[in-house]
């Protein structure tokens, strides 16, 4: 077949992956072989496609490819996470459109629309993900509300309530007003802001003496004393239990004992001492609020003061505020301080700057709440998961990530897990009629366990917890309960794939989920449930900003795709990607990739339009045991990257090994004279099968990278008839072979010199058509007879000759350590040569004093590998050798 003039993804794209599927290259069920297993991140099922999930997927992708033609069973498990708080938003806002409040629907009703929306939209980012080449076992997508996920999610739950690591209690919890929900600690996000500091002014009981509480005396009724209070929040202040001073604060040491009453409601609350008060901050008297803030809780249970929570569920002021009641909080507070002013209990505002808590799911501000929850132990959980990494069992890629986990898991607080949803796992907690409950699977077990208790218990005498399990419960699972290992931990599958091996996630959720993951796994399993986990970066734009919908600087990557092909945005993301560090996103990288996949398609058109002819004696040994020598040396290169997961740099070396040396060397090196009319150029046939076999090789080493623009290629008949099993995707990756180390050095030298003949000829104006004479000095080992017919016919050279000194008048330059030495029928102009001789010094004489400093540092020479300090010497020994060649010039230039 014809191979087309410019390469056309979409159709390929389409083509190939349905071709992939059809075929079951990406099923995997357990066998003989050595099994390689990833489990997706699950993204939620409101998510769309964004450069985060493009990032992360390519990873994985590259890595399960690379497993499959390795021969290992490869099994990438895809699935989407139910999300609870952000899909119960998308529901309640999609019913509202329509006119249908929450609360008139029945729990049964709710999830009936939440399923529907699921089932609408859920999918949409699994669809996303295929366009990109993402090839996962899409027969075994699962779905974190699955019936057998959930089973798993409640089997889980009543495990640890059996082991005593889950109870129920009144605890100061993070409130989303606007989700109408708790949330854990880590899902608080610090932020922050520009408030103002109300000083507002309590009177104090009985006082007839005018009390200073500033520096500036107050102006009010001289028979009364007031005390100053700054606070951000004057909206609480109506929730207010006491006002708490140091004990060891002069100022205030006759107010011990008194009480003083709250501007507006006028409602009377003691002074208590606690060395908790900072002194020097505000007045140093601080407003006791324990309903609204978890440290004023604490101090309120040292000091038995009432708890008084004037806030409903969605942020707005309750009856026991007394004023403004059913008004939003922040409405509130505005209203609250010109009704202070008004009555001339406020001092004076101060503008003011600190950090507020926010929901990751929703961006509400978190309102601290005092709150019946169910709790989840963490300490004993945390410190085996801790050991694993801290051991190295399950590494952190990279390792900078260790200090941070370590930090969070020594200092774990117990996880608040329940929410107050519905769509989600629901609590298996059953309430009693006398206010006891029991923890079961089901409720017809509840009920047995019910009876224990009082044999009169019928089923209708329980009533189901109304919450749900926080979605990182169900999520922490997951590489146990994909495989069904929570209700079935002897199944053939899970004995087959667990431990999984490489986990790909962000940062940010390395103790959200990476660390739950392990907790389970060694709860459930006694066992890890990855070996190794990658860390990705935050994708930025090129002006480091992270990349959003609302600054506006986030590509859709589907236009990407559409725009420069999947291959090219794969190369293109991970071009700039190093592990755990942020990636600098640019657009050109996608156009890098995308030239790449068109350097590769017209050296395949070159080829193809080759033709072996028997007769032809051509001598292009030495290339093409190059080329063999340096295609293993890069894939040595290749393996030892990703080996420690540097998957850009191991990119890069295949990307340099295609472009420099196969299509800008190899290929010029042995393709054919051109030859007039005839329908392809005839070469001789030992170099058509080495550069179809290196061709081939080429493919199957891109694939991972780049698969559609390779298998694309693979099928093409310039390698014969292929069988439809036959596949790129599934073809052994080429192993390491000989390398000839002093062969590819010295084709360094050659290719020096090659490029430097160019030079002479592009700075003086001459044609490329324009054959030069080439004179070699040879300082060095190289024997230069063996590359003549590379030289002459790559640098267009009339004739190469050997000279032991050096040729008066003729245009000079050095590869490695010798001379050579072009003659033009052109007057040299000395003063330039001299200019370009010392600049030369120059630069040999300042990267002489770098290398000299490394080889002087003794910490340098004894811990930095051997290899690496003998090329370093060896870098030392060529400049010198260099460095005399062109002191040698000089010296001509003078004479």
């Amino acid at each position: 077949m014809s191979i087309a003039k410019t390469y056309s993804p979409t159709a390929t794209e389409e083509k190939w992956y349905q071709y992939w599927l059809d075929k079951k290259f990406f099923r995997s069920v357990p066998d003989g072989r050595e099994p390689y297993t990833i489990v997706i991140p699950p993204p939620n099922v409101t998510g769309v496609l964004h450069m985060g999930h493009m990032l992360n997927n390519t990873i994985q992708d590259v890595l399960i490819r690379r497993a499959r033609m390795k021969g290992k069973n490869a099994c990438w498990v895809p699935g989407t996470d139910h999300a609870s708080i952000a899909t119960e938003a998308k529901v309640v806002a999609m019913l509202k459109e329509q006119g249908i409040s929450k609360k008139d629907l029945t729990r049964e009703q709710f999830l009936a629309h939440a399923y529907d929306w699921k089932n609408k939209y859920g999918g949409i980012i699994l669809e996303q993900l295929k366009k990109l080449g993402a090839s996962c076992d899409w027969d075994r997508t699962k779905f974190t509300m699955d019936e057998d996920m959930s089973e798993a999610v409640i089997d889980y739950f009543v495990h640890l309530h059996k082991q005593g690591l889950i109870y129920r209690g009144v605890r100061m919890i993070n409130w989303d007003p606007q989700g109408k929900t708790a949330v854990s600690d880590e899902e608080v996000l610090r932020k922050e802001v520009n408030q103002k500091l109300y000083y507002i002014k309590y009177e104090v009981k009985g006082e007839s003496q005018k009390v200073k509480v500033n520096e500036e005396p107050l102006t009010f009724d001289p028979s009364t004393s007031y005390l100053t209070i700054a606070t951000t929040r004057p909206e609480t202040i109506m929730a207010d239990a006491a006002i708490c001073i140091n004990p060891n604060d002069e100022r205030y040491t006759h107010l011990r004992g008194k009480t003083v009453f709250i501007p507006l409601i006028h409602r009377e609350i003691p002074v208590i001492l606690d060395d908790y008060v900072t002194m020097d901050f505000g007045t140093g008297c601080l407003k006791v609020t324990p309903a609204h803030d978890l440290n004023d809780y604490e101090l309120g249970q040292r000091h038995n003061l009432p708890v008084i929570d004037i806030l409903n569920d969605d942020g707005t002021l309750n009856e026991k505020a007394q004023i403004l009641v059913g008004e939003d909080r922040f409405a509130a507070r505005k209203k609250i301080a010109v009704m202070l002013e008004e009555a001339g209990a406020l001092a004076k505002t101060e503008d003011y700057t600190s950090q507020i808590g926010v929901s990751e799911r929703t961006s509400a501000v978190i309102e601290p709440k005092l709150s019946m929850q169910w709790f989840c132990k963490m300490k004993e959980l945390a410190q085996p998961a801790l050991e694993y990494v801290l051991n190295g069992d399950v590494k952190l890629i990279p390792d900078k990530f260790i200090n941070t986990y370590r930090h969070w898991m020594e200092n774990v607080r117990d996880w608040n897990i329940s929410r107050q949803l519905w769509w989600g796992q629901q609590i298996p907690a059953y309430y009693l009629p006398n206010g006891e409950y029991v923890v079961a699977k089901t409720k017809e077990l509840a009920l047995a366990e019910a009876q224990k208790l009082n044999a009169s218990y019928t089923i209708d005498d329980l009533t189901q917890d109304e919450d749900v399990l926080d979605t990182w419960f169900s999520s922490g699972l997951w590489p146990i309960s994909v495989f069904d290992g929570v209700r079935n931990p002897d199944n053939a599958e899970i004995s087959y794939y667990y431990p999984t091996n490489d986990l790909v996630t962000a940062p940010e959720i390395l103790f959200f989920w990476v660390a739950r993951m392990i907790m389970a796994g060694h709860e459930l399993r006694r066992q890890k449930p990855f070996n190794n986990v990658y860390l990705t970066g935050i994708v930025r734009d090129k002006l480091g900003r992270k990349m959003s919908k609302s600054l506006g600087n986030s590509p859709d990557p589907l236009d990407l795709i559409a725009k420069h092909s999947a291959d090219g945005v794969r190369v293109g993301m991970l071009l700039c990607s190093p592990a755990g560090n942020d990636l600098m996103f640019d657009e050109k990288y996608c156009e890098q990739g995308s030239a790449f996949g068109n350097k590769i398609w017209n050296a395949f058109k070159l080829v193809k339009g080759w033709e072996a002819d028997s007769s032809i004696k051509a001598n292009n040994s030495v290339a093409i045991e190059w080329f063999q020598s340096r295609f293993n040396q890069a894939l040595a290169e290749i393996e030892e990257n990703f080996s420690q997961y540097r998957l850009s740099e191991a990119l890069m070396a295949s990307y340099k090994l295609v472009w420099d040396d196969f299509c800008s060397s190899y290929l010029e090196m042995v393709k054919p004279a051109y030859q007039q009319n005839v329908e392809k150029q005839r070469i001789d046939a030992e170099s058509y099968q080495a550069t179809i076999a290196f061709f081939e090789n080429i493919l199957k080493l891109l694939h991972p990278f780049m698969p559609f623009l390779t298998e694309e290629l693979w099928h093409d008949e310039l390698f014969g008839t292929r069988a439809d099993m036959d596949c790129c995707i599934v073809a052994q990756l080429p192993t390491i072979g000989e390398i000839n180390t002093q062969l590819i050095a010295e084709m360094e030298v050659v290719q020096q010199a090659i490029a430097q003949v160019r030079n002479v000829r592009n700075s003086k104006g001459l044609s490329p058509k324009e054959t030069l004479p080439l004179a070699v000095k040879a300082n060095g080992n190289v024997d230069y007879n063996r590359y003549r017919d590379i030289i002459i016919h790559i640098a267009n050279i009339s004739e190469m000759s050997f000279v032991s000194e050096p040729v008066a008048g003729a245009n000079t330059f050095i590869a490695g350590t010798d001379e050579f030495f072009v003659t033009l029928n052109i007057e040299i102009d000395a003063d330039a040569e001299k200019e370009r001789l010392e600049k030369e010094r120059e630069y040999l004489t300042g990267f002489l004093k770098s290398v000299d400093a490394k080889l002087s540092n003794e910490r340098f020479v004894a811990n930095a590998k051997p290899d690496v300090v003998e090329n370093e010497r060896k870098k030392k020994a060529d400049a010198e050798a260099k460095l005399r060649i062109v002191e040698e010039g000089l010296r001509g230039l003078a004479n």
